[in-house]
């Protein structure tokens, strides 16, 4: 696969000429709220640039803004009536928010590890912890551990954990996957937002592969991101997908999610190199991968 040194997925842009509204120190980056073209986004400052985590549409808050956040909707034609779900990473809370919405009874927790992240999402982005939904401010490795021995199991899991580069090396893991695929219920599904391209492809897919065997990949050209789902469960087949995708479409409609578009777009196919080593607590070079020239 090319690098993608320059791709920083569809939450990674750069906006030279966005208006900051408002800055909040954090432990893990300056986060940056700010404001362009009716687009209210947050930001994390990382080096020279800025790059979004999470937008809102000011004129129709409902809808979501980013592609990617879209994409991680077709977790839904994989199980379509969650009444658990674990999401890692909260950013503006456009996942929760969307989620706690279309489905009321589900129990819904989202893992933060920064609390400024918490405060901004309230603030500025309307997300409230509410209802059968609860914020755990906590490294999501952290989490899962605890999760475990306290005998936790989810329907669905959405991974969507970034720092300001990438994803935090240690949430990248053979070991982290296992731990998080015990965590799912007999008919579980997980679903991972990460890069369409990049040097880490080949281990990142590898490792997912070690991990659950074998995945559905969606990407849609206008993104940079690949969201990787997989289940516990065989996978269904493309009918089922499209089934379920046409039960969802007037549902998902008011969020800007072309449902019915996304079945034609998963791909079955082992499109990386088999040879490569997974990722693993003992051999994560991600930071190295990415830079290498």
């Amino acid at each position: 696969m090319k690098p993608a040194l320059a791709l920083v997925l569809g939450l990674a842009c750069i906006f030279p000429h966005a208006e900051v509204i408002h800055e909040e120190p954090s432990l893990y980056g300056k986060i940056l709220v700010t404001r362009e073209d009716g687009f209210l986004c947050m930001q994390f400052a990382v080096r020279s640039e800025r790059r979004r985590q999470s937008c809102i549409d000011e004129r129709a808050p409902k809808k979501m803004a980013l592609q990617y956040t879209r994409m991680m909707m077709a977790s839904l034609l994989l199980t379509p009536e969650p009444e658990s779900v674990l999401i890692t990473g909260l950013g503006g809370g456009t996942l929760p928010r969307a989620l706690a919405e279309l489905l009321p009874e589900a129990r819904i927790d989202v893992v933060e590890i920064a609390p400024a992240v918490v405060s901004v999402a309230d603030r500025f982005f309307d997300f409230r912890a509410a209802g059968n939904t609860r914020v755990f401010v906590r490294d999501a490795r952290v989490f899962t551990r605890r999760a475990l021995r306290d005998g936790k199991r989810y329907e669905l899991i959405l991974l969507d954990t970034f720092d300001g580069d990438y994803i935090p090396e240690h949430l990248m893991t053979l070991e982290y996957l296992q731990e998080t695929r015990r965590l799912l219920t007999p008919n579980g599904v997980l679903v991972a937002n990460t890069f369409a391209t990049s040097r880490l492809y080949d281990h990142e897919s590898e490792t997912y592969y070690r991990a659950f065997g074998p995945f559905l990949n969606f990407t849609i050209r206008e993104s940079a991101n690949r969201i990787v789902l997989a289940s516990i469960m065989p996978l269904p087949d493309n009918a089922t997908l499209r089934r379920a995708a046409r039960s969802w479409r007037q549902r998902l409609a008011p969020y800007g999610v072309p449902i019915t578009s996304y079945p034609r777009r998963f791909d079955r196919a082992q499109d990386w190199n088999r040879d490569r080593r997974p990722l693993t607590d003992q051999y994560s070079p991600a930071n190295v991968l990415q830079r290498m020239d």
